[in-house]
C-alpha cells in the first residue's frame, strides 16, 4: 500500500489545528473559570465542548481513510507536545487566586 501523500498532509494539518484550538479552548475555560467563584459549571462546559470537538474531527478524519486518522492523530500529538514545552518555557508569573 503507497501512502497518499495528499491524505497524509491533510490529516496532519487537520490534527496540527485540532489541537491548536483544543488548547486554546482549554486556556480560555481556565482563564474564565479563573474569574468566577463557582469555576465548575465553566470547567464542565469548557471540557465537553473541546472533547466534543475533538472526537468529531477525529471522527471525520476517520471517516476518510485510516491514513488520515493516523496522520490526525500524529499531527495532534506533535502540535500538543510543542506548545506544551513552549508554554512551560515561557517566564511563570504569580497566578491570581479565584478562591
Amino acid at each position: 500500500m503507497t501512502p497518499d501523500l495528499i491524505m497524509l498532509g491533510a490529516g496532519l494539518a487537520a490534527g496540527a489545528l485540532a489541537a491548536a484550538l483544543y488548547l486554546a479552548g482549554l486556556a480560555i475555560g481556565m482563564r474564565m473559570a479563573w474569574r468566577r467563584a463557582r469555576p465548575l459549571p465553566i470547567l464542565l462546559a469548557s471540557a465537553a465542548l473541546r472533547i466534543g470537538a475533538l472526537l468529531a474531527a477525529g471522527y471525520g478524519a476517520a471517516l476518510v481513510g485510516t491514513q488520515a486518522v493516523l496522520s490526525f492523530a500524529v499531527g495532534f500529538l506533535v502540535v500538543r507536545m510543542l506548545i506544551v514545552q513552549w508554554v512551560r518555557a515561557a517566564p511563570s508569573r504569580e497566578a491570581t487566586s479565584w478562591n
